[in-house]
């Protein structure tokens, strides 16, 4: 009995806002030991912006993912735990850089990214096709065809599209950018309201 009591003003005691900061600022102690004593494999945070949240994750190596919230957020840190490492903590300083550049792009003060990153998530044709897409200038764009002719396989033009599909750094590395031959959108890992957004974004400027 006393311990169901003992168990419900613990309860209590953590709901109140004044324990939540002290919650919060335990984690941010805890992030900080974990983050100094090289335990972080992936750290990640979410950030808002125009085209709804965004989940960022990076390794030591760079920024890894960027992930809308139709991805689904917790599954995509779950397949980032598979894929990379087991040790995956929210570490908003690890982002800050991102974070920045990500707000300095949505409001129009910075046109290309000068972050580090790991694009380890892909691997051969894909991680070739996604290494070229910054070379599509802000507010241009380019057919599938045009990208695949780019990369030197003029026949790939449906590999490029599957690379773009699956890009793991969306935005940051600019697959809105690939639109098909006759103009039209094609498909988009955010959704086709995201890629028109961002597109309308870029031609504004």
């Amino acid at each position: 009995m006393s311990g169901t009591r003992t168990g419900d003003d613990l309860t209590a005691l953590l709901s109140t806002p004044q324990d939540a900061a002290v919650l919060e600022r335990l984690h941010r102690r805890l992030e900080a030991d974990a983050d100094d004593a090289g335990l972080v494999d992936v750290a990640y945070t979410t950030v808002d912006s125009p085209v709804g949240p965004l989940l960022l994750a990076a390794t030591p190596k760079g920024l890894v993912r960027v992930a809308y919230a139709s991805e689904d957020h917790d599954r995509v840190l779950d397949t980032l735990g598979h894929k990379l490492s087991p040790r995956v903590l929210r570490a908003p300083r690890r982002l800050d850089a991102a974070a920045r550049e990500l707000d300095e792009y949505f409001t129009r003060r910075r046109r290309t990214f000068d972050l580090p990153l790991d694009l380890s998530l892909s691997k051969g044709f894909r991680q070739t096709v996604q290494r070229h897409l910054p070379e599509i200038a802000y507010g241009h764009t380019r057919s599938y065809r045009q990208v695949a002719e780019l990369v030197g396989n003029p026949k790939a033009v449906r590999a490029v599209g599957t690379a773009c599909a699956t890009n793991p750094l969306p935005v940051v590395v600019p697959c809105h950018r690939v639109l098909r031959t006759d103009g039209t959108l094609g498909g988009y890992i955010g959704g086709l309201d995201a890629k028109t957004a961002l597109l309308a974004l870029e031609s504004a400027a």
